[in-house]
């Protein structure tokens, strides 16, 4: 007589699922230790990135570099609703249409994102591809004090 196939209990299949999310998380985890180590040690210009596979992230300052990066992504200049005045348009974003954001955040025009973002001595962390090859939307803005940290190579002491 055959015997019959059980069909994989509700229990395994949420234990399966539960390793395979925290295998998930390990990797992910693992790779976010190697971009940061990648960051601190290779060197942060769009030539030299591009060159490396552009995996880790690196800092842009200029307007033109910036505009040029965001469009390649189809990425708009736009600003938190809420967090401004009417003298001030508040927090500023790069909104990547189709990833959501629509409702938070409002379109403005790269003159005023460019203005707040000198006014506010930013930098904008980029990434060009990710480890799988893909284009990257990764972006973060920082102080552009933060920014020159993470380009200097740091020394070892002699002791």
């Amino acid at each position: 007589m055959a015997a019959k196939k059980k069909a994989p209990s509700k229990k395994s299949s949420t234990a399966s699922k539960r390793s395979t999310t925290a295998q998930k998380r390990t990797a992910s985890s693992r790779s976010s230790a190697a971009s940061k180590t990648n960051r601190s040690s290779s060197s942060r210009s769009r030539s030299a990135a591009s060159g490396s596979g552009g995996h880790s992230a690196h800092a842009l300052l200029d307007h033109e570099e910036i505009r040029q990066w965001a469009e390649e992504r189809d990425a708009r200049p736009s600003c938190v609703r809420g967090t401004g005045d009417p003298n001030d348009i508040g927090m500023i974003r790069l909104n990547f249409p189709g990833f959501g954001g629509e409702e938070s955040l409002e379109e403005i025009s790269w003159d005023e994102w460019f203005e707040k973002f000198d006014e506010r001595n930013l930098a904008l962390m980029v990434q060009e591809t990710t480890a799988g090859g893909e284009q990257s939307n990764f972006n973060k803005l920082v102080s552009r004090d933060t920014a020159e940290s993470t380009r200097k190579p740091k020394t070892r002491s002699a002791h």
